[in-house]
């Protein structure tokens, strides 16, 4: 693939992320002045605006690199955050290209236990072509893994970080646009994880027209429920990686999918 001026021009920087959520950038760039990484948020709706990040950029080792670090504390708030250079402290900013991206760490991040909150960073190349973090940062996750689509049913199988759950726990789906719609489905303990199975006959009908269901572990009775999701491993965008084939029920089709922020959710739309 060749290379344009532009693309050679364009500062890039190369990131390792630890087990402990730590990430290094490592930029080529000779030692002037006082260089800075900037990780700029960008807005969300109903979010409160973030201050941008600011990294020192200083000589590492013999290899000629600038390296900045990023402590896992304080934690990103949730969002994404384009990484800039700042070759000096008020000089304009010049978006980062990504080099090199390690995150071995994260592939097995699903095994270990994590406290409340629970604050997940994965460095990503954006559409593009530049260097972001994708972040989240929830006081308890509900982790997905194996999902099954069987019988009319979907059996979701998942790990409860930040909360303990209780025998009473449970499983629940809510009707997006109407908090009021839900439906509840006992959990099942397996090994250091959970599961349920929700059969999406009891999703049909609940509405006229199409439905989107969000899915949610409630710890204990009366306790906030959970958001379910893919958010701890190296995959900053798991929509249109985890692709699922949607099962006719009756007059209707429920296919499960994953949304613009990793969170699992219920399609239900009339059969075609």
């Amino acid at each position: 693939m060749s290379t344009t001026a532009q693309d050679t021009d364009t500062p890039r920087a190369h990131c390792t992320v630890d087990a402990d959520g730590r990430t290094t950038f490592r930029v080529a760039l000779r030692p002037a002045g006082r260089p800075r990484l900037a990780l700029v948020p960008r807005a969300r709706k109903n979010a409160p605006p973030q201050p941008t990040r600011l990294l020192d950029l200083e000589p590492h080792g013999d290899d000629g690199d600038l390296r900045a670090v990023l402590e896992p504390l304080p934690a990103l708030a949730e969002g994404r955050w384009d990484a800039y250079l700042m070759r000096e402290p008020d000089a304009v900013r010049e978006r980062l290209r990504p080099g090199l991206r390690d995150l071995r760490a994260l592939v097995d991040g699903n095994l270990r236990q994590r406290p409340s909150p629970v604050a997940v960073r994965v460095p990503y190349a954006t559409k593009d072509g530049f260097l972001a973090i994708r972040a989240w940062l929830r006081p308890a996750h509900a982790e997905a893994g194996r999902l099954d689509l069987a019988d009319g049913a979907m059996t979701v199988h998942a790990r409860l970080h930040g909360a303990e759950p209780s025998d009473d726990a449970t499983a629940l789906l809510r009707l997006r646009g109407d908090r009021d719609t839900t439906r509840s489905f006992p959990l099942r303990t397996e090994g250091g994880g959970l599961s349920f199975t929700a059969p999406f006959a009891e999703l049909t009908g609940a509405a006229s027209g199409d439905q989107v269901w969000d899915v949610f572990l409630r710890p204990a009775a009366g306790a906030p429920p959970v958001r379910v999701g893919r958010l701890l491993d190296d995959t900053a965008d798991r929509k249109t990686v985890c692709v699922y084939p949607a099962l006719t029920v009756g007059e209707a089709a429920a296919r499960p999918y994953y949304t613009v922020d990793n969170d699992l959710a219920v399609e239900v739309t009339a059969a075609r």
